[in-house]
C-alpha cells in the first residue's frame, strides 16, 4: 500500500522533528528528540499526546444505522446508548476471522462514529453497506484529526485549558468546543492509561494540537504507542487480530454477544466456541532484557508449541515481552523457550497485562 496519506499534523511533526515513518498507508511520528523509552514514560508517569489521525472514520447516521452496526459487527450496542463508546470486531463471515477491531462512538440517536484501523476503512464500509439496513455510511476520515491524551495527569493537564471536554468519562462520548473548534471527544486510547481521544476538524488540528501542548503534555510517536499498548496486554490488528485469527483465540470473547440477533461471522464462531480454539493468545516474560520479535518460534521441553505475535523490551518492567498464540491449557508460570535468531532463549508464560 502506498504511504501517501498525511495527518493534518505533518507539518507540525516534521517542526518538532519527529522522525516520520510509513504505517497503514500513512507517513506518521514514530518518536521525537528524546526518544521512545522517555515518551513511553513520560506517558506512564504524566501525559502524552499522540496524532491517531491514521485511524479511520466511518460515520453512519439516519434510519437504520443502529440494525446495520448491529448486523456488521460482533459486540451490542443495545447494552449501551447514545453518548457512549463500545470496542466490536468485524468478522470474516466464513471463518470468524477477525477482519479488524473497531471502536464505535455513539455521537446521538442516529449518528454513529465508526473508527477502524489504518487500512480496513474500506472493508468496514463494504461491510456495513452489505448489510440488510440501508443508513447513509460516508467516510469522513480526511476532514478531520484525531488526538489521544493520554497518561494518569492527561485529563487534569487538558483541563486547564478545556475543562469541560476534560470531563468525558471512561467510555463516554459527547460533543464540545476546543480552541474554538467543535470536536467529539471520547473517554478511550489505547496505552492502558486513563486518557481521551479528540477528533477536530481538520483545519482545527493546528491550534488544538498547540493546546494541548501549552499544559506540558509531551508528544509521542508510534514506538511509544506500540511498547505502551504491549505493555497493556492490548492487540494488534495484524499480529494477534486478522487473517486466520479469532475473538476467542485472542481472549477477547467478552465482545461477542451471542444473545444478540444475527451477526456477520456469528456461525462460524459459534461452531469454535461450541468445539474450543484450539489455541489463545498468552503474554511471556523474557529472563532478561532481550526483546522477542514476531515469527519467532516458542517451545516446550523440546517441541515446539507457538509463535510470537509481538515482542519488544518493556520499559516498565526492565525486561522482554511477548504475546504468543499457545495451547489451551498453558498455564502462567510455565517455563518456555523463544528462538531468538538461533539462541534458546528462557521466558515465563504470564496472563497480561504485564504493567
Amino acid at each position: 500500500m502506498p504511504n501517501d496519506r498525511r495527518s493534518p499534523l505533518h507539518d507540525v511533526h516534521l517542526a518538532a522533528g519527529a522522525k516520520m515513518v510509513p504505517f497503514g498507508g500513512w507517513e506518521m511520528p514514530l518518536s521525537y528528540g528524546d526518544g521512545t523509552l522517555a515518551e513511553h514514560a513520560a506517558c506512564r508517569s504524566d501525559a502524552v499526546v499522540f496524532d491517531v489521525s491514521h485511524l479511520g472514520t466511518v460515520r453512519v447516521s439516519g434510519e437504520g444505522a443502529l440494525d446495520a452496526l448491529q448486523w456488521a459487527f460482533t459486540n451490542d450496542l443495545d447494552r449501551i446508548g447514545p453518548g457512549r463508546a463500545q470496542y466490536t470486531h468485524l468478522l470474516d463471515p466464513s471463518d470468524a476471522s477477525v477482519l479488524d477491531d473497531i471502536i464505535v462512538w455513539w455521537i446521538a440517536d442516529d449518528r454513529f462514529d465508526v473508527m477502524p484501523n489504518a487500512s480496513n476503512t474500506s472493508r468496514v464500509e463494504k461491510a456495513l453497506a452489505d448489510g440488510p439496513a440501508a443508513p447513509d455510511i460516508t467516510d469522513v476520515t480526511a476532514t478531520r484529526a484525531v488526538l489521544a491524551v493520554q497518561g494518569p495527569n492527561a485529563r487534569e493537564r487538558f483541563a486547564t485549558v478545556a475543562p469541560e471536554a476534560a470531563e468525558v468519562g471512561r467510555f463516554r462520548v459527547m460533543e464540545t468546543e476546543v480552541a474554538g473548534f467543535p470536536v467529539v471527544v471520547a473517554g478511550t486510547g489505547y496505552t492502558g492509561e486513563d486518557g481521551l481521544e479528540i477528533a477536530v476538524p481538520a483545519d482545527g488540528a493546528e491550534p488544538v494540537w498547540d493546546l494541548v501542548r501549552s499544559t506540558g503534555i509531551t508528544p509521542a510517536g508510534l514506538g511509544a504507542r506500540d511498547t505502551l499498548r504491549l505493555e497493556a496486554g492490548l492487540p494488534l490488528h495484524g499480529h494477534e487480530l486478522g487473517p486466520g485469527i479469532t475473538s476467542l483465540q485472542a481472549g477477547l470473547g467478552w465482545v461477542v454477544r451471542f444473545d444478540k440477533d444475527d451477526f456477520r461471522g456469528r456461525a462460524a464462531l459459534l461452531a469454535e466456541k461450541e468445539r474450543g480454539p484450539h489455541r489463545v493468545l498468552t503474554g511471556l516474560v523474557v529472563d532478561g532484557r532481550r526483546p522477542p520479535r514476531e515469527g519467532q518460534v516458542v517451545s516446550r521441553d523440546g517441541d515446539e508449541i507457538g509463535v510470537v505475535t509481538s515482542g519488544n523490551f518493556s520499559p516498565g518492567l526492565g525486561q522482554g515481552i511477548a504475546l504468543a498464540f499457545l495451547p489451551p491449557g498453558t498455564a502462567p508460570g510455565t517455563g518456555v523457550t523463544i528462538d531468538m535468531r538461533g539462541t534458546p532463549v528462557p521466558a515465563v508464560v504470564t496472563s497480561p497485562p504485564f504493567v
